[in-house]
């Protein structure tokens, strides 16, 4: 089995820790090199938006992975690094969050962190930088109902030691996305650990919005809605749970 060592490079402040990785990927760097930062004055969330924490209070930090997939199955490599980071944060506080599909972390309705994933093609070929953002001791901006491990368990945890575990599942996990089976393997414990299956949602794309029950993920992580009686398979989008009273 490949074993998978990590190169951390710290920083305390950055721009944004995916925008390194990613020049340095293009660059040529290997498999397996990290940036954690404790600031980012330029970090960002899905469909640009500024993802903004104080100093400290979040894990920031960005894996480069350099799996041989294709292009419909990233959806995985985002989802193992997600289930790693769930699996770290029971691990190290004991918290219970679940996925949101595609890409963040939950407990309840409240957001937790986000995942987030960039295809970087170089001359060795795509390889893909995972951003994660975490919020440890401060939930984030007010506007997003967003929680932290804090106020859910009352333990402040170390971004380094979140990080440590994270990569520690990463690296069981990674080896899956080289074959049929692990890949079916990691669709099974990320449909297990996603809140959207069953839920009503509404998917905000850039066509517009459709609204629908979330069904199952297909065999490329992609969410199969049921929009009226027809099934729907959505690869990108925001997807929005609604909850009883959103229902127009």
């Amino acid at each position: 089995m490949h074993h998978f060592s990590w190169r951390v490079e710290e920083f305390d402040e950055i721009d944004s820790t995916n925008t390194w990785l990613a020049e340095q990927a293009r660059a040529g760097a290997s498999e397996g090199l990290v940036a954690r930062a404790d600031y980012q004055r330029a970090g960002r969330g899905r469909l640009g938006r500024a993802w903004e924490s104080s100093s400290g209070t979040s894990l920031l930090c960005s894996i480069l992975l350099r799996p041989r997939l294709a292009r419909e199955d990233l959806a995985l490599a985002v989802a193992a690094v997600a289930l790693s980071a769930r699996e770290a944060l029971a691990e190290l506080a004991g918290l219970t969050s679940t996925l949101k599909w595609p890409n963040d972390l939950q407990v309840g309705e409240r957001k937790l962190g986000g995942v987030l994933a960039e295809i970087v093609n170089g001359d060795d070929g795509a390889a893909i930088v995972v951003g994660v953002g975490i919020n440890l001791t401060a939930p984030g901006p007010a506007s997003l109902q967003a929680t932290c491990v804090l106020h859910e368990t009352g333990e402040a945890l170390l971004a380094r030691d979140v990080l440590e575990s994270l990569l520690a599942g990463l690296a069981k996990r990674r080896g899956r996305l080289d074959d049929l089976g692990g890949r079916a393997s990691l669709r099974d414990e990320w449909r297990a650990a996603l809140s959207t299956i069953g839920h009503m949602v509404r998917v905000v794309q850039t066509r517009g919005e459709i609204e629908g029950r979330a069904l199952d993920i297909d065999e490329h992580g992609a969410l199969v809605v049921d929009v009226a009686g027809e099934r729907r398979v959505l690869h990108v989008g925001d997807v929005v749970h609604l909850r009883v009273e959103d229902r127009a």
